[in-house]
């Protein structure tokens, strides 16, 4: 794998008064030392750089400062194939993951390791793996969205069925990267949703639509909706539609129900460098404080009592929403399933 690496001094910045209405982080003293004695933690990371890694980053180390944190950034399929080629030429170099299809690869590769953080005693058994091997560290609530200057909210599709209309033919647009917060996921939604014989029937009648597919990521396909290549982008996070409306572009998320929901998974790589680092790393992360920092950048905190920075974005917010939760065990068991569909029917 070719990604570059970065060092994440950030000295001044996480000197200063970053985030000081977070609630202090205690960790126990014995792994503070053992982790502070290692001096690094290095996090594979699915997240987006300048928006959310860079101040969680900087807010761990102003907690704890003998600590540098290294990061690399890539998709969920890159990350997982990193972390395997790597524990298989027996020089693992990660020590923290994260990502909503990583799990899926690298648990029966065999390179997880199970790992309880205190701070993960707040959060409910679905959100957590019984053994410790994975964590929810944020949500993702994944939808249709639409260009407001092409499209008038009367006119934009409003259910599944209404994509079906013959004038959205060769107008949507999204990735088919092989993840479940992408088309294949797409597709897994539409059949636990209708049930198999219903929605296999209507996947048939979407591939006539003529659905422009990207190898690129879900933010890649968001900005040409934004820019105006395409009225409308399937499976793209709300999150992103919120932060982008907010700087002023003409976009808008649908309650195209039942939305697709995933967790972007955190989990210790077995045969960490710094495992005592990548332990704190993960406790801090799961963490309030953690969680109340994560959630200031606009994504969607997992820890319960955390409120989200934008509360519309959540199905309990002010307009509720239907989800359908791509669970470990869902995406486990289906994700080939449903990328092979993808293939067959819209490649």
């Amino acid at each position: 794998m070719n990604r570059r690496e970065v060092t994440f001094g950030l000295g001044a910045l996480a000197a200063s008064g970053l985030f000081p209405w977070t609630r202090a982080h205690a960790a126990g003293p014995d792994l503070v030392a053992a982790a502070e004695a290692e001096g690094k933690v290095t996090w594979y990371t699915t997240m987006i750089v300048d928006q959310s890694v860079r101040p969680l980053a900087a807010a761990f180390m102003k907690r704890y400062p003998k600590i540098a944190v290294e990061f690399t950034r890539a998709g969920s399929g890159d990350t997982a194939l990193k972390i395997i080629n790597e524990g298989q030429a027996g020089r693992m170099m990660g020590d923290v993951f994260d990502g909503t299809a990583t799990f899926s690869s690298v648990m029966p590769a065999g390179f997880v390791e199970p790992y309880k953080p205190d701070s993960a005693a707040a959060y409910p058994d679905k959100f957590k793996a019984a053994d410790g091997s994975w964590h929810a560290l944020n949500f993702y609530y994944l939808t249709a969205a639409y260009n407001t200057d092409l499209v008038s909210a009367d006119e934009a599709p409003k259910t599944f069925n209404d994509l079906l209309d013959p004038k959205w033919k060769n107008q949507l647009v999204w990735s088919v990267v092989p993840e479940p917060v992408a088309a294949p996921g797409f597709l897994g939604n539409m059949l636990m949703a209708k049930g198999e014989e219903q929605g296999m029937a209507y996947l048939d009648k979407l591939a006539a639509q003529k659905v422009t597919n990207m190898n690129s990521s879900q933010r890649t396909v968001l900005d040409r909706v934004i820019v105006g290549d395409f009225p409308m982008g399937l499976m793209v996070f709300n999150h992103h539609v919120a932060i982008s409306k907010a700087k002023g572009a003409p976009i808008e998320w649908l309650h195209m129900e039942p939305l697709v929901s995933s967790a972007s998974l955190l989990g210790l790589i077995k045969g960490a460098p710094h495992p005592n680092a990548g332990k704190l790393f993960i406790d801090w992360l799961l963490s309030d404080e953690g969680q109340r920092v994560l959630a200031s950048t606009n994504y969607l905190p997992s820890r319960p009592g955390v409120d989200a920075a934008i509360p519309t974005l959540l199905p309990t917010g002010p307009k509720p929403f239907e989800t359908t939760f791509m669970s470990p065990t869902i995406v486990a068991d289906n994700l080939k399933t449903w990328i092979g569909l993808l293939d067959k029917k819209f490649m």
